[in-house]
C-alpha cells in the first residue's frame, strides 16, 4: 500500500494498520541560528543572518516564498562573511503594504549588502531578478554575482508558476498543516519524496511558513518588467548563471537569454532539475570556486 502523500509535516508516514512501514521520525529539524532584525533606510526592517569572518562579503537573497535556510547551502563553502536575509513579506521580515515591484525588493537586497559592505553576491530565482533589478541601476554595484535559476525579467511568468504560488498563499492563509505540506511537496523531486530526508524538509518548511507567513502582496510583483533587461550590458564584473534542464518554473532559456546580456558571463546549465537535490556538493563547489576566485 502506497504511504499517505504528503507526508505528515510531524513526523512520518501515519500507519492506519499492520505493514511495513519506514521510521516513524524523519531527520530531525535542527534549531533555526538566531537571526537579527535591521533597520534599512526605506524603512522597512528585514531579518537577516550573518556566518563566517573577514572579506569578502557576500549576500545571498532567496527565491519566491523561499527562506534564510533554503539559501545557506548555496554559499556553505563560500570565503569570507555571507550575509543571508528575508525579503519583505518573508520569515521574519516586515511586509509594507503593496503592491509591490521589484525596485522594493532591490531596495531590500541594496540595503542588506551596504550594510553588510557586501561586494557579492547570489540570487536565487526572484532573489536573482532583484538584483538584476540593482545592477541595471547600479552596474558597479558588485565585483562578481551568482544568478541561480534566474526569474524572467520581462514580466511574463509561466501559468504553472502563478498556480504554484497561489495555491500556496492559500495554503498558508488557512493555518493548516497539511494544506501547506500538500502546496510544498512539488519543491521535492520524486525520488526524495516519502524518504526521511523529504520529511524532514516539508517538516522544517512547514513549520516556518506556518509560524512566520508569507504576505499575499507577493501576488503582485510581476505586473511589470523586472529590469531594464539593456542596461544590463553596462555591468563590468564577472557573472555566472546557472540553468536546469526540464524544469518548468524556470525555463532554461531564461538563463541562457541573461548570460547573453552580461559581458563575458559564464553559462552552466544542469541537464535535470531540481539541482540542489541531485547535484548538491558539484554546486556547491561550482559556486564557491566563482565567489572564491
Amino acid at each position: 500500500m502506497r504511504l499517505r502523500r504528503p507526508p505528515p509535516p510531524d513526523g512520518g508516514p501515519r500507519n492506519p494498520g499492520p505493514r511495513p512501514t519506514a521510521p516513524r521520525s524523519g531527520r530531525p529539524t535542527l534549531p533555526a541560528p538566531p537571526t537579527e532584525l535591521v533597520g534599512t533606510p526605506h524603512g522597512v526592517r528585514l531579518e537577516q543572518l550573518v556566518t563566517g569572518v573577514g572579506d569578502p562579503v557576500t549576500v545571498f537573497a532567496h527565491g519566491l516564498a523561499g527562506d534564510i535556510a533554503g539559501t545557506r547551502p548555496l554559499g556553505s563553502a563560500v570565503a569570507g562573511r555571507r550575509v543571508f536575509f528575508h525579503f519583505r513579506g518573508h520569515g521574519r521580515s516586515e511586509s509594507p503594504p503593496g503592491p509591490w515591484t521589484f525596485a522594493d525588493l532591490a531596495a531590500d537586497l541594496r540595503a542588506v549588502a551596504d550594510r553588510a559592505g557586501a561586494t557579492r553576491a547570489l540570487g536565487v530565482s526572484m532573489g536573482s531578478a532583484a538584483l538584476c533589478r540593482l545592477l541595471a541601476a547600479d552596474p558597479g554595484r558588485f565585483d562578481r554575482v551568482v544568478l541561480y535559476l534566474p526569474a524572467p525579467l520581462d514580466g511574463v511568468r509561466p501559468r504553472v508558476a502563478q498556480e504554484r504560488l497561489e495555491r500556496l498563499l492559500a495554503a498558508v492563509g488557512s493555518g493548516e498543516a497539511a494544506a501547506v505540506a500538500e502546496a510544498v511537496e512539488p519543491e521535492l523531486p520524486p525520488s526524495v519524496r516519502d524518504t526521511p530526508t523529504g520529511w524532514g524538509y516539508l517538516r522544517q518548511r512547514v513549520d516556518q511558513l506556518l509560524r512566520d507567513g508569507l504576505a499575499p502582496q507577493l501576488d503582485t510583483l510581476w505586473r511589470e518588467p523586472a529590469a531594464d533587461e539593456g542596461a544590463l550590458r553596462a555591468y563590468p564584473g564577472k557573472a555566472l548563471v546557472i540553468g536546469c534542464v526540464g524544469d518548468d518554473l524556470h525555463p532554461v532559456a531564461w538563463a541562457e537569454r541573461l548570460a547573453g546580456l552580461l559581458p563575458g558571463a559564464e553559462l552552466h546549465v544542469y541537464d535535470r532539475p531540481a539541482v540542489l537535490w541531485t547535484h548538491r556538493r558539484e554546486l556547491r563547489e561550482r559556486i564557491s570556486t566563482f565567489l572564491n576566485a
